[in-house]
């Protein structure tokens, strides 16, 4: 699904939230994002930003603020997630591991990834995610 925003030539922004080289475990606590310009599937540049503030609202207007379109991430809590969505950002949520692993498994169209999925998230099983009264992910369609 996501190789379909890189298949039309078009410039993207393109944003991972990161921790130690690593994705960070939780979007809400991250304070650094890299953020790349692509364009046709290859990379343009990489620069890494400050993440500012505890507020879902102020923290989703700074990704707006940089035009990030696709946000690779760790853990989100659902206000900051809506908040996101609110700006046109689309959530990659609940991936785990290296940075350029990651960033490989986006390249090639490879995410989501069972493999690649954060400890304890359903979609390791082959599930889908979604919200649980705010509480992480679900299995199934339609999360009940």
């Amino acid at each position: 699904m996501l190789l379909l925003l890189m298949e039309g030539g078009y410039p993207i922004k393109l944003a991972l939230a990161v921790w130690d080289k690593r994705i960070s475990p939780v979007l809400d606590a991250s304070k650094r994002l890299l953020v790349l310009e692509m364009e046709g599937g290859k990379i343009l540049s990489r620069t890494e930003h400050e993440i500012r503030g505890d507020d879902p609202y102020r923290r989703a207007m700074q990704l707006a603020e940089l035009g990030i379109e696709t946000l690779i991430c760790g853990a989100v809590s659902r206000p900051l997630a809506e908040m996101m969505a609110s700006q046109g950002i689309r959530l990659v949520p609940f991936v785990a591991g290296g940075v350029e692993e990651v960033l490989a498994a986006f390249l090639s169209g490879r995410l989501p990834n069972p493999a690649l999925a954060m400890p304890g998230c359903c979609r390791r099983g082959g599930g889908g995610w979604g919200w649980r009264g705010g509480r992480g992910c679900r299995r199934g369609r339609g999360g009940r």
